[in-house]
């Protein structure tokens, strides 16, 4: 695994040397290492790209997505979007193997270990004139989660989340660990 990581991330490297905030509408979240970057790129599967294992359809879903960028060949890592606590592969997906003009923040903070961590904001098919926010995953989420309570954020309510909490706590280390922690946290 950890050659992989390393693989991905001298597959992005240009991304340091380039500019690409060029006409990019991204909104600031005030993160260290943040830049507005606007290109366009080659919706792509990770694991394919990297290995050739290539199911159809991007994977449908449960495979990483990657964004291969036209300016300079960067496979660029695309881990969020415009929503809270979401993924972008939604939001991709109907794009599988096309060309997409993305805008977001590139995210370089060599000081916590971030390289070309990209947020998409807004996308849309190259040469496509609208522009279409980046907010499909919760809207897909509460479609498939009907039981599910609407108030509050989605991950509150996640019926998978809350049973790995009610399991291993909060911190994923056991309830006991959590509730030393808290006595300490909280005394």
């Amino acid at each position: 695994m950890k050659h992989l990581v390393a693989l991905l991330c001298l597959c992005a490297t240009p991304a340091l040397a380039d500019d690409f905030s060029a006409g990019s509408d991204a909104q600031s979240w005030g993160l260290p290492g943040e830049r507005p970057a606007r290109f366009t790129a080659k919706v792509v599967d990770v694991l394919c790209t990297l290995t050739g294992d290539c199911p159809g359809a991007c994977g449908g879903g449960a495979r990483q997505l990657g964004l291969l960028r036209s300016a300079d060949d960067a496979l660029i890592l695309p881990n969020k979007n415009a929503e809270p606590f979401t993924g972008a592969v939604v939001d991709l997906l109907p794009h599988c193997g096309g060309m997409v003009e993305v805008d977001g923040l590139m995210i370089e903070d060599p000081a916590i270990g971030a390289h070309n961590i990209y947020a998409v904001q807004k996308l849309r098919p190259a040469g496509a004139a609208d522009w279409t926010n980046a907010t499909r995953w919760v809207a897909n989420w509460a479609k498939a989660n009907p039981q599910a309570p609407d108030d509050g954020a989605w991950f509150r309510n996640d019926p998978r989340i809350n049973a790995m909490i009610g399991a291993t706590g909060y911190l994923g280390l056991g309830l006991e660990t959590d509730a030393t922690y808290l006595k300490e946290l909280f005394p």
